[in-house]
């Protein structure tokens, strides 16, 4: 009984959990409740649409990760069916995407010993990212993704679409079989590979993606609305690829891709019990996690740009929890790591979806097409043989042109300088370092270009002026009380502002004449450990040059942590507390402007002179005095 009890218990902890706030277990309830047929037939007809796209685009980036084109196929079936039932969004499609598979290529390229094991490491990779990102969303961590500046990702992915296009050269130019392993560990090694291998450049295959591209972009002049990448495909495979197959001189050694069977779609299960597993999990780490971060901020983006052209609202942590799951599911089902497809998603939305199950369709119809594939390798027609290298190369390169978008390239080089800074940095890192270290030397040059800016608190002085207001205090006029000195304090005080508004202190007591400085902290915010310390070794320093320092209007916030850290026994010091004495004084929300008043006779009391009457004036209809 005991334990049936704690398991009840246990049980109801988990959904008061999910309840509270932090993700719903199974958002897609609400949705299907309200499902009718018409709502059905508007979502299968958008979900044909989009599995027009969605399927070329699994095998591309399953061949831009060097994987066999089931994994994309799989990994589309599976996230397009999952996604939506853990999803905030109801318009979002998962599934491969250029950045994610090439960072796979990009690791396995730098770790040869790994690379032989990609296939049977993939699945224990993708379970680790769906364990990540479920882990991220429920400890609320999509949160902090606001914090990364959208030029990481402007940079990040400008840089993977050159790396894409060099990559895709090697297969297009017929020169897969010229190049050695090293030659493919870095940019400026293949391209010197490339060079070197230029004599033995298949022509025919370089013709076939030359006629490829030039399908391509006219279709996609022609009509824009139609599915450009999958007709072209199509189109490409049946006249090159029929020429390969019935044996044409001149095509006969041109490359293929090879149809899957049914083995291939089997369910399977990522190897969790063979000896080496802790090294495997080790070795994969850093890559699962920069994959999973990677995946969240692009379904975050995704998700974002949504909502602002449907005006629904956006769920961070709940669209997160779906990239998990996703990755969970496609890990069992044997695909890639998922992540979230703007223009598969866009397209959704354009083309009339309504709810959240037109991603299931797309799902459905990719599976269908699978098992259409595999099933004709029993029909003596395998439909991938049809498919030449050459062709899906050409198309990945003319897809990859899109990923440099102008308009956003314009806009991060010309808003600021650190945005300049952030894209430049992180897009030469992608070029020269594996991706899934150079995402995060993005965000990492992005935060700290953020607490930077976000670390210098803003100190001006001010002065009561004739009717008792505070001002700001102008450069030709003189303190009404040359040796009192009230410094306004604006912004964060934490950590990394602590340094700087010690010596910007400093800098304002040099003034010979000043004995008393005032600090008004009503503004002052997220005073921590290290600038509490700050503000301490300031008083003891003052102290040390028979100076005083008082703080006026501070919050009870601000009231609370110096009390807490101790510091406020230290600046009451030699305060007669009998006599009402304190060099303290908290915010008066009725007068802003009565504890600056205050601790300006308390000032005048330490020096020993009541020189001026001080009034205080506040009107509570006049814009509050800072």
């Amino acid at each position: 009984m005991t334990f049936r009890r704690n398991l009840t218990k246990a049980a109801q902890n988990t959904r008061d959990f999910f309840a509270s706030g932090h993700v719903r277990l199974l958002p897609f309830i609400g949705s299907l409740q309200r499902y009718n047929l018409t709502k059905l037939l508007m979502d299968a007809r958008a979900a044909a649409n989009v599995t027009l796209l969605a399927l070329p685009q699994a095998m591309a980036h399953a061949t831009i990760a060097g994987l066999p084109i089931v994994y994309g196929i799989l990994c589309s079936v599976i996230a397009a069916i999952v996604a939506p039932l853990f999803a905030g969004s109801r318009y979002t499609i998962l599934g491969t995407t250029n950045a994610t598979a090439f960072m796979l290529f990009s690791f396995f390229s730098v770790n040869p010993a790994l690379a032989g094991r990609a296939g049977e490491l993939m699945m224990l990779l993708t379970l680790m990212v769906g364990l990540l990102a479920v882990s991220g969303a429920i400890l609320r961590l999509a949160d902090l993704l606001q914090y990364v500046s959208r030029s990481v990702l402007v940079g990040y992915i400008s840089g993977a679409a050159v790396l894409i296009i060099v990559y895709q050269l090697k297969p297009m130019l017929g020169l897969t079989p010229y190049l050695d392993e090293n030659a493919s560990s870095s940019l400026a090694s293949l391209l010197i590979g490339l060079v070197k291998a230029l004599p033995h450049t298949d022509w025919i295959a370089m013709g076939i993606g030359v006629a490829t591209l030039a399908m391509y972009a006219t279709l996609r002049k022609w009509r824009p609305t139609w599915p450009a990448f999958g007709l072209t495909l199509l189109l490409s495979s049946a006249i090159f690829g029929s020429l390969i197959r019935f044996g044409m001189p001149l095509f006969k050694h041109a490359e293929t891709f090879v149809t899957f069977d049914f083995g291939a779609l089997h369910p399977k299960l990522p190897a969790l019990l063979h000896e080496g597993i802790f090294n495997d999990i080790s070795a994969l780490l850093g890559v699962a996690l920069a994959i999973a971060f990677l995946a969240s901020l692009e379904n975050t983006l995704m998700s974002k740009t949504l909502a602002a052209r449907t005006e629904e609202r956006s769920d961070v942590n709940q669209d997160m929890f779906s990239v998990g799951m996703a990755n969970l599911a496609s890990a069992l089902g044997g695909g890639m790591p998922a992540s979230g497809s703007l223009n598969r998603s866009m397209l959704n939305h354009e083309s009339g979806a309504v709810t959240r199950f037109a991603s299931l369709f797309c799902g459905i119809y990719t599976l269908g097409f699978a098992v259409l594939i595999a099933a004709s390798v029993g029909w003596g027609v395998p439909l991938i043989d049809y498919l030449p290298r050459a062709t899906l190369a050409a198309l990945i390169i003319g897809q990859s042109c899109s990923l440099f978008n102008a308009r956003h390239l314009k806009i991060c080089l010309r808003s600021t300088s650190n945005d300049a800074s952030v894209l430049v940095v992180t897009f030469i890192a992608t070029l020269l370092a594996p991706l899934h270290v150079a995402i995060f030397v993005g965000v990492a040059i992005s935060i700290t270009l953020f607490l930077r800016k976000a670390s210098r608190p803003y100190l001006i002085e001010y002065e009561f002026n004739e009717v008792g207001e505070l001002r700001e205090m102008g450069e030709k006029r003189k303190r009404p009380i040359p040796a009192i000195s009230i410094v306004h304090v604006e912004g964060d005080l934490f950590f990394g502002a602590a340094e700087l508004f010690r010596t910007q202190i400093q800098r304002t007591i040099s003034d010979p004449a000043i004995k008393v400085i005032i600090l008004r902290l009503k503004n002052a915010r997220h005073l921590d450990a290290t600038s509490v310390m700050a503000l301490e070794d300031l008083i003891l320093f003052m102290r040390t040059k028979h100076l005083h320092l008082l703080v006026s209007g501070a919050t009870h916030e601000v009231y609370r942590v110096l009390k807490k850290s101790g510091i406020l026994e230290t600046l009451q010091a030699g305060c007669n507390r009998d006599a009402g004495e304190s060099n303290l004084f908290l915010n008066a929300p009725s007068n802003p402007n009565l504890s600056t008043r205050d601790a300006l006779k308390r000032a005048q009391q330490l020096l020993g002179t009541d020189k001026a009457d001080i009034r205080i004036f506040y009107d509570p209809n006049k814009k509050e005095n800072p």
